[in-house]
């Protein structure tokens, strides 16, 4: 059963049909619901959920400010996957260039290091997103 997560991104767009292509038919994400007649989806990966809006009407109450290219400057969003090589794959094999290729990293957290491979890549209207396979949990060496 569906389940709303307490925070909820929600990213305005500038062609919904082509970030769902994006989102659901390449990065692996699935619609939960839509609005058509608000040009409104509710997408769902894993634990992650992101809302999408297009920029429909210049007089929305959500814009705050004018958009350009790349939106979402300053930000991006972190997706837990199951395999980052092969999402990354699939992304390049669809046409998207990778903005930093997999790798691995350790993050330290207080006496433990947490792992991840990740990558970075940008959609349709370049909000930065980065998928993270995770790959454990290890203590620090002193």
């Amino acid at each position: 059963m569906f389940k709303m997560n307490a925070l909820v991104p929600e990213l305005i767009v500038s062609d919904l049909a082509k970030s769902l292509a994006f989102y659901c038919q390449v990065a692996g994400f699935s619609i939960e619901y839509e609005r058509p007649e608000d040009k409104f989806a509710y997408l769902s990966f894993g634990q992650s959920q992101i809302m999408l809006e297009e920029d429909w009407h210049s007089d929305s109450p959500w814009r705050v400010g004018p958009l350009e290219r790349p939106f979402g400057r300053g930000m991006n969003l972190s997706i837990v996957c199951p395999d980052a090589h092969a999402l990354a794959n699939a992304l390049q094999a669809a046409g998207h260039a990778l903005r930093r290729p997999v790798e691995e990293h350790w993050y330290r957290n207080d006496d433990q290091l947490v792992g991840q491979r990740n990558f970075l890549v940008q959609d349709p209207d370049g909000y930065l997103l980065r998928f993270a396979e995770e790959l454990g949990i290890k203590h620090c060496e002193d």
